[in-house]
C-alpha cells in the first residue's frame, strides 16, 4: 500500500493506493497510458513540468523517460480523518519511506488507515476483512492503463507477431474483450502492433492454441488485398511463459481457436477461416 503525503509545512497523510507495478517510461507512452491521471491537463503541460523539474530545454523534444508507479483503488480521506506522519518521519526525506507491520510506527499507521477505510466506499477494498489482525495481501485491481503498462512490459515491449519495436505503434490488446467479461490482466493480453489489433479485435485475424498467427480469407474476399498480411500467416508468435498459458476448451458459439493467458476462453465473436499465405508475383 502507498500513502500520499502533503508537504512540509502540513505533515499529514492524506490517503493512498494499492501498488500494482513500477517501471520507467518514456513519458508520451504514461500520458498514452494514463492521460490527465498523471496530474496534468494535457501532454504539453506534463513535458513542461518535467523540463522544469529537471532544468532542461522546455523545447527538448526528447521522449523523456520517467519514473512510472501504478497505484489502484486510490482513495483520499476527509480533512478531518487526515492522520499526522508517524514521529519516525524525518523532515529530511525527500521521496518516501518504508513502514513495516512488523514496527510499532508501521503497525499503528497500518491500524489508522485500515480504520478510515472501514467508513470509506473504496472500490476493491471490500475484502479486506477485518479492520484489525494479522496483516494481508490486497490484490491490485488494474484499469486500463495499467493493463496496457503490464501488457507492454511482459511482451518485452515487442509486437508478439512482428517483433515491431517501435512504442507508439504498440497496443495492449485482450484476449477476452473487457466488455464480454475479460479482466484487465496480464494474462488476458497479447501486444500487437496497432493495425494488427484491429484486425484481430474485428476477427480477421487470430492466435490458435498452438500459439500460431492465423488469417482469415475474408480480407482478400473483402478487400482485395492483405498481402503483407497473408506473409504473416503461420508464424509463431513469441509469448513469454510468465504471460501465456493454453487452454483448448471454447465456450463460445464461434468456437474461434486463440492462444489462453491461463484459462480464458476464446474472445473473438467472428470466426478466423485461415487462408494460405499468397504467392508474390
Amino acid at each position: 500500500m502507498f500513502l500520499f503525503k502533503l508537504h512540509a509545512p502540513r505533515s499529514v497523510i492524506v490517503g493512498g493506493g494499492i501498488f500494482a507495478y513500477a517501471n520507467s517510461l518514456p513519458c508520451s507512452l504514461a500520458w498514452a497510458a494514463f492521460g490527465e491521471a498523471n496530474g496534468a491537463l494535457s501532454a504539453h503541460e506534463m513535458r513542461a513540468r518535467i523540463a522544469y523539474y529537471r532544468r532542461i530545454d522546455p523545447n527538448d523534444r526528447s521522449d523523456f523517460v520517467i519514473g512510472c508507479r501504478i497505484l489502484t483503488q486510490p482513495f483520499f480521506f476527509e480533512e478531518p480523518e487526515w492522520i499526522p506522519v508517524p514521529s519516525s518521519w524525518s523532515p529530511n526525506i525527500v521521496s518516501f519511506k518504508r513502514y513495516n507491520t512488523g514496527e510499532p510506527d508501521g503497525m499503528a499507521l497500518w491500524e489508522m488507515v485500515n480504520h478510515r477505510l472501514a467508513r470509506i466506499p473504496v472500490p476493491g477494498m471490500a475484502e479486506t476483512g477485518a479492520r484489525y489482525g494479522e496483516p494481508h495481501l490486497i490484490r491490485p485491481r488494474l484499469g486500463q492503463g495499467a493493463f496496457r503498462i503490464l501488457v507492454t512490459d511482459v511482451y518485452e515491449r515487442r509486437c508478439t507477431v512482428t517483433q515491431e519495436r517501435t512504442l507508439p505503434a504498440l497496443e495492449a490488446a485482450h484476449i477476452r474483450p473487457y466488455g464480454n467479461g475479460g479482466e484487465h490482466e496480464t494474462r488476458n493480453g497479447l501486444l500487437l502492433r496497432r493495425d494488427i489489433h484491429s484486425l484481430f479485435d474485428a476477427g480477421y485475424v487470430t492466435v490458435t492454441p498452438s500459439l500460431h498467427f492465423e488469417v482469415s480469407r475474408r480480407i482478400k474476399e473483402e478487400f482485395e488485398n492483405g498481402r503483407d498480411y497473408y506473409a504473416l500467416h503461420g508464424r509463431r508468435i513469441s509469448a513469454p511463459d510468465k504471460a501465456i498459458a493454453i487452454s483448448r476448451s471454447p465456450s463460445r458459439a464461434s468456437r474461434r481457436a486463440s492462444s489462453r493467458p491461463a484459462t480464458a476462453s476464446p474472445c473473438r465473436p467472428t470466426p478466423c477461416t485461415p487462408a494460405p499465405p499468397e504467392k508474390r508475383e
